[in-house]
């Protein structure tokens, strides 16, 4: 926390408005659609459902295919199944470790040849780093599929002189409990067409049709945002991109520990063209070249208290989804057993960066 949120949580109470709307809600929109350049926006209950309003809106229903990064957390697909649509996985690229534009393209091509054309795309920015958005939206122009950006990690983070968030026909952000602004939970759904962010608000208060009455004519949803958790998003919007800057500084110190190791490659922008927020900063083990493998370094560090995590374990990899189908090679799997997430908290301190330094060092010396 900033210090900021109290002031907007104070106001929602002194003026006894605590149910969802309200100034602060409506502040709070405003705030991510200035600072995103994007013109409409939507503040929910989660990103998730952020994710599962904007395939309704555009019209996904059972059976229809959408494609998806399978390099991701569960929430950028669990959406999709809602629906009774079918997820048709993607694999990364070695760069970004980003939804790979070849196997995007390959998958589409496939589906195609089905006469399953997928519907939609939604495209995750894992961990803050920007995907290759050229090459992937010059693939979906080219078959016309519209775009989903699961911009959830990536808040501040930017390609080229754009805010990711902004490069999608919907986009979506987190404001979870471990995301770079936090609501405690809470999400947003942002376009520059007014018509589907007034039906994202219209289907998160339940449907409720303009009566005097309680009268529903399609079924909706309790995903609208409170004035009391916009308060607290107002506050963090302040300091979003102080944050931003200390996550950096976070990604650039694990980047001095580790620049003459062997073998442990930290995961960083391709070029100047691309801008992470280094929500998390993570890092590749080859085992063979680092003599050290990630489970050694987990559990090493985790004897000090000091936590880190493995990558997320890829969707088609997952017991739920792994009957749905899967493009591309090998390089999420390799990701995920090599990978490891380091603490990259916005408020680690000197006494905790010297600690985990202490450790990963002495570790490193001891292989």
């Amino acid at each position: 926390m900033s210090g900021h949120e109290q002031n907007f949580v104070q106001s929602a109470f002194d003026s006894n408005w605590v149910a969802p709307l309200g100034p602060n809600v409506d502040g709070f929109e405003t705030d991510l659609q200035d600072y995103s350049g994007v013109e409409h926006a939507a503040v929910l209950t989660s990103g998730t459902a952020a994710i599962h309003l904007a395939l309704i809106i555009l019209g996904i229903e059972r059976g229809d295919e959408v494609l998806v990064s399978s390099f991701t957390f569960s929430g950028s697909i669990n959406p999709i199944v809602y629906q009774g649509a079918v997820p048709i996985m993607i694999d990364s690229e070695s760069d970004t470790w980003n939804i790979d534009p070849l196997a995007l393209k390959e998958a589409i091509l496939d589906r195609i040849s089905k006469g399953r054309k997928p519907k939609a795309l939604i495209l995750v920015h894992l961990y803050g780093m920007p995907a290759k958005l050229d090459e992937i939206i010059s693939v979906c122009q080219e078959f016309e599929i519209p775009i989903i950006e699961d911009a959830a990690e990536a808040l501040g983070s930017s390609y080229g002189d754009k805010k990711l968030g902004s490069f999608g026909d919907l986009s979506v952000f987190s404001f979870n409990g471990n995301k770079i602004i936090t609501t405690s939970g809470g999400g947003a759904l942002l376009s520059n067409n007014q018509k589907w962010i007034q039906k994202a608000r219209f289907l998160a208060t339940q449907a409720r049709d303009n009566a005097v009455h309680y009268q529903h004519s399609e079924i909706g949803y309790n995903y609208r945002m409170s004035n009391v958790v916009a308060g607290i998003g107002r506050g963090q919007m302040i300091v979003l991109d102080e944050w931003v800057q200390k996550r950096r500084e976070i990604n650039q110190f694990y980047k001095g520990i580790f620049e003459d190791i062997d073998g442990i490659d930290v995961l960083t922008e391709p070029n100047d063209k691309f801008f992470s927020n280094h929500w998390l900063t993570a890092v590749n083990i080859n085992t063979e070249n680092a003599g050290i493998d990630r489970e050694t370094l987990r559990l090493r560090m985790l004897e000090d208290n000091i936590e880190s995590r493995p990558l997320w374990k890829p969707m088609h990899k997952q017991p739920i989804f792994e009957s749905y189908p899967f493009y591309g090679g090998h390089v999420s799997e390799t990701l995920f057993q090599n990978g490891l997430c380091l603490p990259s908290g916005s408020n680690l301190g000197e006494e905790e960066l010297s600690r985990i330094k202490e450790n990963i060092e002495n570790t490193l010396s001891n292989r």
